[in-house]
This record gives structure tokens, sequence and C-alpha cells, in this order.
């Protein structure tokens, strides 16, 4: 899987997120996180239209050799293929109840359902090398 480079910048309220390889795909939020979720989602919606077309995405840059303007931050987004329709897989986990309680609160913090929450956690971590 790819990591993709991804520019943050804005203020408290509007937040937006470019991608320096990738010109044309934005995404914004009013949060960070929430502009992040859109990057992410933004990064997919590309990568899927261009298989479509026969267009093969850039490829990603090193971190390190990506110009941060003042202002911005850096961070990167995994490209996370998935067809259109996603195959759902049924797992069944015993987890601690504190980190079921965990994952409840956070998931009704963000107006995300638990598995919904689990999968964009499990993004971050990887993101990030977890």
């Amino acid at each position: 899987m790819a990591r993709y480079p991804a520019l943050i910048d804005g203020t408290k309220g509007a937040y937006g997120v470019v991608f320096p390889d990738l010109p044309g795909i934005v995404a914004m939020g009013a949060t960070v996180e929430e502009a992040m979720l859109n990057a992410e989602a933004a990064l997919q919606d590309a990568a899927l239209e261009a298989e479509r077309d026969g267009i093969a995405l850039n490829l990603p840059s090193a971190l390190e050799d990506v110009d941060v303007p003042s202002g911005s931050a850096l961070s990167s987004i995994l490209l996370v293929r998935a067809a259109p329709a996603r195959r759902s897989v049924r797992l069944n986990l015993t987890l601690d109840a504190a980190i079921a309680d965990v994952i409840k609160s956070e998931a009704e913090r963000r107006g995300m359902s638990r598995k919904r929450y689990v999968e964009w956690m499990t993004r971050r971590v990887a993101q990030v090398g977890g």
C-alpha cells in the first residue's frame, strides 16, 4: 500500500489537505481530524477513478523530499484500495470491557459507528507505522 504525502493548512474551523503528488485532489474539514478523513476518502476516490479510466496515479514522493510551505504541516495518507461495493468480513473479537467502552465513547464523540471507528483507527495506526 502506498503512503501519499499530504499538506494540511488552515485555521480552527476550516482546514484543507492537498496532495503534492496529485494536483487537484483536495479535502476540507472543520477539524484536522475531519479534513484527514475526507482526504483519505478523496485519495481513494481518485484512485478508483484513475483505475476505471486506465490511468496510473503518480507514485508518492518520500516525505523527506516534500517542500512544506510555511503554515502547513506534513502528514501522509495511506491509500487503501477498496472496491466501490466493499466486501465485508465478519470478525468475532473478544475485547477488554474498558477498551470496548473507549471504542463506543470515541465513536459516539466522532459521530461514527463502532465499526467505522475501528476501521478508521486501524488506518490511523497503519499511517504512522504503529
